[in-house]
């Protein structure tokens, strides 16, 4: 009992610190943010899909990411036995999964309908 009247008066002191602290309705607080002013969003929309997959070479970019091995393997195969007439092509992209590679992204848009990049799980 004694425990619970000194909770309660420890309550009751917050709370009247916690208003005398507050500010007035008039007054105002300025809050800056910390990230700053981000710049807006450059929204760039997504590829146009084909009608059909057929008779087309779609591109799948193992990005290489770790552990995703079997998993690559195995998409691949589902893919092909469901899209029997497109053409996969697997190919492993250059560097980490961040880096870039010029040459990968110039010869899927020369030689690819499609592509897939595989970025982890």
């Amino acid at each position: 009992m004694r425990t619970r009247k000194i909770c309660f008066l420890v309550i009751v002191l917050a709370a009247v610190i916690a208003a005398s602290y507050a500010p007035a309705a008039d007054e105002k607080v300025v809050v800056f943010n910390p990230r700053g002013i981000q710049p807006d969003i450059r929204k760039i929309p997504m590829a146009m899909r084909p009608a059909t997959l057929d008779g087309k070479t779609v591109y799948m970019v193992d990005t290489k990411y770790a552990m995703t091995k079997p998993f690559v393997n195995e998409l691949l195969a589902a893919l092909k036995a469901k899209y029997p007439g497109t053409t996969w092509v697997l190919r492993e992209k250059t560097g980490m999964y961040m880096d870039d590679d010029p040459k990968l992204w110039a010869e899927i848009k020369e030689k690819g309908a499609a592509a897939i990049v595989l970025l982890g799980h």
